[in-house]
């Protein structure tokens, strides 16, 4: 599909200049399709996309960027009819246009020095041999400056939102600034040349490594490893994650002092030959739940499985223990009254072969909820985590469910690990500008914020990813983050 637009805008500038105004390519006719399929494709690549950084809003794909920006600054063929003079001199012009923003969508050349060049030249051609200057006054995403970027045009973005700003500024300002340098870390001295920002992203990474050792050291001892069972090999496993659900107490009276979990799933592992499912085991007599891991089965197991405890149609649950009809209006109140409670369902572990599935372990409940980890919570709750989350938010919220707190969005050990975390970006900053020093870099003390490229500024910048870092941990080390069956 090409899609044309009329005359109306150049027609409009004609008037008001009395010049002869020259069209853009965007102005008559773009390969939509193309530009359509690259952006489609573009959400499934995560390895090197920039929403990775960090979640924004409303993000603009890039492609469409790159293949807009072009579009807008290159001149329709119509508009030079000495050397187009004959309409299909200019279809012939167009298609060649065409093929380079082709070329231009595709994720793969968005770092191809040849493609890109090419298309640079186009609009040097169309600009009267210069790449013009571009800003956007709501940046966002930053998807538009860093497209500019891209295209060798002098780029500038702002917005009234400080998130974007900063991811703007980890996007778009800080690579270029620390371009071509060599990691300064102390331990990869044998390496000689970085590419482009590689010397950064190679400090980043070293850093971030040297933040997970400090981090161990510190509360290492609240995520113990488990002991497999033999049929997984035996022996201790590193755990990835504590699979839990949250519970209310049973609507049903006979049942009123068991806590039944509210889960929308128990299936652990949906990959071939790899299934694998929490199976929930009722004993009324003793009124009790307890949970165990179940693998291979059959697809009517799977689907079972799959369920959880939710009822197949509408937004209910149902009791384990009666089979009650648990509605969401039953779970708010619980939320809201503080009847909300908490049940490990399993642990995942990494084994030989790849994960390994184990049924609750009461130690590692109870590492969980330590006493440590307890006061450590309880400080943030009521200090930094203490403000309140939005009651009316698009998409759904939480408030409604007694989760009204950021602090009570994270269990007592996930806030310790981002305390820790948070801790150790303000001392890995303190570490990098003083192996920065001793590799010899500039010993100026202008804060990045002020232009600088010193040392000082340099532990900021990679400060910066290491703060984005944490962030996206925040995401994953919380109460409300659901697992993911691969």
């Amino acid at each position: 599909m090409t899609i044309r637009s009329n005359n109306f805008i150049g027609d409009v500038r004609k008037r008001k200049t009395g010049a002869q105004y020259k069209k853009k390519l965007i102005e008559v006719a773009i390969p939509l399709e193309v530009i359509n399929a690259a952006a489609v494709r573009e959400k499934s690549i995560r390895h090197g996309h920039p929403s990775t950084l960090h979640l924004w809003w409303a993000r603009r794909p890039l492609a469409a960027c790159r293949a807009v920006l072009f579009a807008q600054l290159v001149d329709d063929p119509s508009s030079n009819p000495d050397k187009f003079p004959t309409e299909a001199a200019v279809e012939e012009e167009r298609k060649r246009l065409f093929a380079i923003i082709e070329e231009l969508v595709k994720w793969e050349n968005s770092t191809n020095e040849e493609v890109l060049e090419r298309a640079r030249a186009e609009i040097r051609a169309s600009c009267g041999g210069e790449l013009p200057p571009v800003y956007d006054p709501f940046s966002g995403g930053g998807s538009i400056p860093l497209e500019a970027q891209r295209l060798g045009l002098p780029a500038y973005g702002s917005d009234l939102n400080p998130v974007a700003v900063m991811i703007g500024k980890a996007m778009i300002e800080i690579p270029p600034k620390f371009k071509n340098m060599e990691p300064i870390h102390p331990s990869i001295k044998d390496r000689s040349f970085y590419r482009n920002a590689e010397g950064l992203a190679e400090d980043v990474k070293h850093y971030g490594e040297w933040m997970r050792e400090k981090a161990f050291e510190r509360i290492g001892h609240l995520y113990p490893k488990v002991d497999l069972p033999q049929e997984h090999g035996g022996g201790k496993a590193t755990v990835i994650a504590w699979i839990w659900a949250r519970t209310v107490p049973s609507p049903d009276p006979a049942f009123a002092d068991v806590h039944v979990p509210i889960a929308s799933s128990f299936l652990l592992s949906s990959k071939k030959g790899r299934e694998a499912w929490i199976d929930p085991v009722v004993d009324r007599a003793s009124k009790s739940i307890t949970y165990e891991i179940r693998t291979g089965g059959s697809k009517n197991d799977w689907a079972k499985a799959k369920e959880g405890t939710k009822q197949r149609r509408g937004a209910h649950f149902r009791c384990l223990m009666s089979g009650t009809v648990i509605t969401p209006d039953y779970v708010k109140k619980a939320g809201k009254s503080g009847e909300m409670g908490q049940s490990l369902l399993a642990i995942v572990a990494e084994g030989k072969g790849g994960r390994k599935y184990v049924a609750p372990n009461e130690a590692h409940v109870h590492t969980a909820f330590s006493d440590r980890a307890a006061k450590v919570a309880k400080e943030g709750r009521e200090t930094f985590l203490s403000g309140e989350t939005p009651a009316r938010l698009t998409g759904g919220t939480c408030h409604g469910y007694g989760l009204d707190e950021w602090g009570k969005l994270f269990t007592d050990r996930q806030l310790v690990a981002l305390n820790t975390f948070s801790d150790l970006v303000h001392e890995a900053r303190v570490q990098i500008e003083a192996d920065a020093l001793a590799d010899g870099m500039n010993p100026d003390p202008t804060p990045l914020r002020e232009g600088g490229k010193g040392a000082k500024a340099y532990a900021e910048a990679v400060s910066v990813y290491l703060g984005f870092i944490v962030d996206k941990c925040s995401d994953y080390w919380s109460s409300i983050c659901s697992w993911g069956t691969f």
